[in-house]
């Protein structure tokens, strides 16, 4: 339990940081960026804690939220995407979503794989 909840806790921090990184690329475009990396990344980190605590159930609360971010993530990625094909400048942007699936996609696996654990 205790490696999980390192984990998640970990990738709080991850999604922090990197909502911070989005805002400091675009400041006047990129206020969601802030605003929502630092509000799921807290809740993250908050689910790792609980899972680090043993309170049993917070495994069942990384579940919906990773799978949450995972679908939020691909569709922010695929939009990101498609406008670094249609010539826009977004691929920092693009490039940070995508991170943040890959993130998101390993946390669910390795929730998924200590899942007796956690």
């Amino acid at each position: 339990m205790k490696a999980t909840g390192r984990w998640y806790f970990a990738f709080g921090l991850f999604l922090i940081i990197c909502g911070y990184a989005g805002y400091a690329s675009n400041p006047e475009e990129a206020q969601t960026a802030l605003y929502s990396g630092s509000m799921f990344g807290s809740l993250c980190a908050m689910i790792g804690i609980g899972i680090y605590v043993k309170f049993w159930f917070m495994r069942h609360v990384a579940f919906v939220v990773t799978l949450l971010l995972i679908t939020a993530f691909c569709w922010r990625a695929t939009v990101g995407w498609l406008a670094v094909s249609a010539g826009e400048p977004k691929l920092f942007a693009a490039s940070l979503i995508t991170a943040m699936l890959v993130a998101s996609v390993l946390s669910f696996l390795y929730l998924l794989k200590n899942w007796k654990k956690a």
